[in-house]
């Protein structure tokens, strides 16, 4: 036992910065096709994420250096603005369409997508609500949950109708997860975990689209050219693969054969060119940023880090899960990108910003815990 404040966790920044390097690495290789086809440079998405991976480090310097309390008080605040932005996307000639969906707002060059900050307002909410009315969920019945899910429920509407069901699952995954921890008991869970089984069967069924995923996932060869197409080319390229890979830049599914190669379905351009060995570390080091996110959370100085380091870490961890889950086809696709490896700005922003944060945490852990 040592009464001396315990230092910032040493292991989290060097995992990040693998999965960074991994990513960086991964993204030149799978978008080098097509970024020289319509850039006529193999470095064009490589460099920007670059560029991004650049900005990231300033957001996890600020989250680091910002004294990680600051973000209970402001999760009001954040909740409106985050509100607003999100309102700000659905009006046509301010949000940017892609794919058709309308999630980006666009800032200069650059484009922001607001269901990504949503991630790390919601949990700064929901931590600082737990860390004031957690006690009720062990005695208060319904009553404590309603104010949570009326507010949380208007925010995943808006992103649901952008549409990014992804997001909104991973978002309502994680504050289930958290009440669960907080103590709400399973006869209250049984009802809310049905009520959101209901609300995305309904989401499913009123887009086409996302019936049609939902079949590619229970049978993806039935359709193989058209609806289960990036299912059944990702499980190529881990067949492809094999154990140890084809070799960096070696793999051929990335020639125009799987989409978003660089993107949502990276993970199986690193199955196909460094194999399942690659494929089992990058599951490793998600894994070991799982163990110390759970250390920071168990050892923080008070309730609201407690709750706000288990649900960052969860919201990253969770989303790896989810992306991984999709590619091997575990689960429906749900659009959500590789978290650290995937190609993309607002994504890389916050996930950084949030490693920043779990440093803070962890820098006043309570004295007189030490960690394993």
């Amino acid at each position: 036992m040592t009464s001396r404040r315990a230092i910032v966790d040493p292991i989290l920044p060097l995992l990040t910065l693998l999965l960074l390097g991994i990513g960086v690495a991964m993204i030149y290789s799978a978008s080098a096709p097509r970024a020289l086809s319509t850039y006529g440079s193999t470095w064009h998405f490589a460099m920007r994420q670059g560029v991004w991976v650049g900005l990231g480090m300033v957001a996890l310097l600020l989250g680091a250096r910002v004294d990680y309390r600051i973000w209970e008080k402001l999760s009001g605040p954040m909740l409106v603005v985050l509100g607003v932005l999100l309102a700000l996307v659905l009006v046509p000639g301010v949000g940017v369409a892609a794919g058709g969906a309308r999630r980006w707002l666009g800032v200069g060059g650059f484009t922001l997508q607001p269901s990504e900050l949503a991630k790390f307002v919601c949990a700064a909410y929901m931590a600082a609500y737990l860390a004031h009315h957690g006690h009720d969920f062990r005695h208060g019945g319904m009553g404590p949950v309603v104010r949570p899910i009326l507010v949380l429920g208007m925010v995943l509407g808006l992103i649901v109708v952008e549409p990014d069901l992804g997001n909104a699952v991973a978002i309502c995954a994680v504050a289930a997860c958290l009440m669960f921890v907080a103590g709400l008991g399973w006869r209250y869970i049984a009802p809310l975990g049905a009520l959101m089984a209901g609300a995305m069967a309904l989401a499913i069924w009123l887009e086409p689209y996302r019936i049609k995923r939902v079949t590619s996932y229970l049978d993806p060869w039935a359709d193989p050219t058209g609806s289960g197409f990036q299912v059944v080319q990702s499980f190529l390229a881990f067949g492809s693969g094999g154990i140890t890979g084809l070799g960096l830049g070696e793999g051929r599914q990335k020639l125009f054969y799987l989409p978003e190669a660089h993107t949502d379905f990276i993970f199986s351009v690193i199955g196909e060119e460094l194999g399942l060995v690659g494929a089992l570390c990058v599951v490793l080091l998600f894994a070991l940023f799982a163990w110390r996110g759970l250390i920071i959370a168990r050892e923080a100085a008070d309730p609201f880090g407690r709750y706000l380091a288990l649900a960052l870490t969860m919201m990253v961890v969770l989303q790896a899960l989810i992306n991984m889950g999709v590619t091997v086809g575990v689960l429906p696709n749900k659009g959500l990108p590789l978290p650290f490896i995937s190609y993309g700005g607002s994504a890389l922003l916050v996930n950084l910003f949030v490693v920043g944060v779990l440093l803070n945490i962890s820098r006043g852990r309570r004295a007189g815990r030490v960690e394993p």
